[in-house]
């Protein structure tokens, strides 16, 4: 008998609301296993997770399953529930709608991982926005800009 067989590797970006950098070095680790814990519950498989004070990035090879908006659904309400809960700030913590999520070839995960472990080194030389801008277009996605993350700069160069 046939069986199915699948292979997908998914890079995911989200940030947190306004932009505001609330995610502390403090807790960060401890975010980073938790929604770990909902990425294996749920099936798949955590390859990387790379945490900034306003955004983060997951690595995972995907189990199709599970349609990706309801994942990203879930690693959201889970992880923002956690932080409220956990009061871990002190300010009104929640995702900002909307994500990016990027496919990618077995052959790309070595530098994807690297990619994601390496995101305060990386955002050392560019910001976020400059950042989100450049997956964009190495991935050929057209985009309205009123339908980007909300920057602190309104205006996009």
């Amino acid at each position: 008998m046939a069986n199915t067989y699948t292979q997908c590797y998914l890079h995911m970006v989200f940030a947190v609301k306004n932009r505001d950098s609330l995610i502390s070095k403090n807790w960060k680790e401890s975010l980073e296993k938790y929604i770990t814990g909902i990425i294996q519950g749920e099936g798949h498989k955590l390859l990387s997770i790379g945490t900034m004070p306003d955004h983060i990035h997951i690595f995972i090879g995907y189990n199709m399953n599970q349609l990706i908006p309801e994942l990203v659904e879930k690693i959201k309400t889970s992880s923002n529930k956690w932080i409220k809960v956990n009061r871990l700030t002190p300010f009104d913590f929640s995702w900002q709608k909307g994500y990016g999520c990027f496919s990618h070839s077995q052959s790309q995960i070595d530098s994807v991982v690297n990619y994601i472990l390496n995101q305060e080194a990386h955002h050392e030389k560019k910001s976020f926005k400059e950042e989100y801008l450049d997956i964009l277009a190495k991935n050929s996605v057209t985009f309205d800009v009123k339908y980007l993350f909300d920057f602190l700069d309104a205006k996009m160069d």
